[in-house]
């Protein structure tokens, strides 16, 4: 069983990979091999539109073409029983590292028909983290909900299912006097830190050892 976690922040130590890695050690209290890779590290771009990912009878058929650092990854997704994609919210949407993983892997298992049916084989728990400054009215007042929604049906839609975590008023720097941010709350920045951000970290845990358990079973 293997559970593999994506952060696309720039940041390898910072809200989206802590809360990453309790993900991963939620699945391996339920035996699972984990493993945790930053986007960040590697470079690759978006789909070309190629579409030799659709040439019926090509050697690409179902499988992205290019030939990148993103080729070994996509390739051992297909031994992953379950992945969770991490990612900062810059102005109301995924990191641009994320979007352009994100077109490789689904485009290549898309298919044209009338169903949008998938050529990925079997299933597979998917899930998305989020972490954004915005609190949590804000995130909804802005829509931030609602402009993640088609991603994330897409990935259901491809893999077999998709859940997302929502991570707000997160805490950015380790020291706020360095920096032009008179229009945060610090206070209470600060105290959510301590307070709220732990329960989101168990949360971020539960949901690895959930897929983990699914995937067993």
């Amino acid at each position: 069983m293997k559970v593999i976690a994506f952060n696309g922040s720039p940041r390898k130590g910072w809200n989206t990979a802590t809360l990453l890695r309790h993900t991963l050690d939620g699945a391996a209290s339920q035996g699972a091999e984990t493993e945790l890779i930053h986007l960040y590290d590697h470079d690759y771009k978006g789909c070309t539109s190629c579409f030799a990912c659709k040439l019926i009878g090509g050697k690409s058929y179902g499988r992205c073409a290019l030939n990148d650092d993103l080729k070994p990854i996509l390739e051992r997704i297909e031994e992953a029983n379950a992945i969770i994609i991490g990612s900062p919210i810059y102005f109301g949407a995924l990191t641009g590292e994320v979007r352009s993983f994100l077109e490789r892997l689904m485009f290549q298992y898309l298919v044209y028909d009338a169903g949008h049916s998938s050529l990925f084989k079997g299933k597979m728990q998917t899930g998305f983290i989020y972490t954004m400054n915005v609190d949590e009215s804000r995130m909804k007042l802005i829509g931030y909900e609602q402009n993640l929604k088609g991603t994330e049906m897409a990935m259901a839609r491809i893999f077999g299912a998709s859940e997302s975590l929502f991570v707000t008023d997160t805490y950015q720097f380790e020291d706020y006097s360095k920096y032009d941010t008179s229009g945060l709350d610090l206070e209470g920045k600060t105290k959510r830190r301590a307070e709220v951000f732990p329960v989101d970290c168990q949360k971020a845990f539960d949901m690895g050892a959930r897929f983990a358990r699914q995937a067993g079973t």
